[in-house]
C-alpha cells in the first residue's frame, strides 16, 4: 500500500471520528439524554393531576418522558411512574423519594402511550394518549 493511500485512509478515519463526536454533542439535547440527567426534555404535552401530586408528560422526537412530582415534597414517600408505548412493556421507576419519581423515557414513535403515576395512596392513569 502506498503512502498516499495510507494518508487518505487516516484522513477518512479522522473525519468519521470527528463526525461521530459532533453527532454525540448535538444529540445530547434529546429527551432520552435529558432524562438521564434527571429531567425530561421536549415540550410538555400533558399533566395528570391527582390528590397527592401530578404526572407530567413530555414529548420530543418520538420519545415520551414522564415524571411523577409530589404535591408536598419533604419526607420520603412511595412514588412511582411508568410509561408504556403500545405493543411494548412499560418502563418504570418506583421507590421512596422526597420530591419526584422518574424521569422514565420510552421511544414511542407514532404509537399511543399509557402513563401512570402515584405518590402515596394517590394515583393517576392516562389511558392510551398521544395517538
Amino acid at each position: 500500500m502506498s503512502s498516499g493511500r495510507i494518508r487518505r485512509r487516516i484522513a477518512l478515519g479522522a473525519a468519521v471520528l470527528a463526525a461521530a463526536v459532533l453527532l454525540g454533542v448535538v444529540g445530547a439535547g434529546t429527551a432520552q439524554a435529558q432524562a438521564q440527567a434527571g429531567r425530561c426534555g421536549g415540550h410538555k404535552v400533558r399533566t395528570l393531576p391527582f390528590s397527592t401530586g401530578k404526572v407530567v408528560v413530555y414529548k420530543s422526537r418520538g420519545y415520551v418522558c414522564a415524571m411523577t412530582v409530589a404535591k408536598r415534597p419533604g419526607a420520603r414517600k412511595t412514588m412511582s411512574v411508568s410509561v408504556q408505548a403500545r405493543g411494548n412493556r412499560p418502563a418504570r421507576d418506583k421507590g421512596r423519594y422526597t420530591h419526584h419519581a422518574g424521569p422514565v423515557t420510552v421511544h414511542a414513535g407514532h404509537r399511543c402511550v399509557w402513563v401512570k403515576g402515584a405518590v402515596g395512596r394517590g394515583s393517576a392513569s392516562s389511558g392510551w394518549i398521544l395517538c
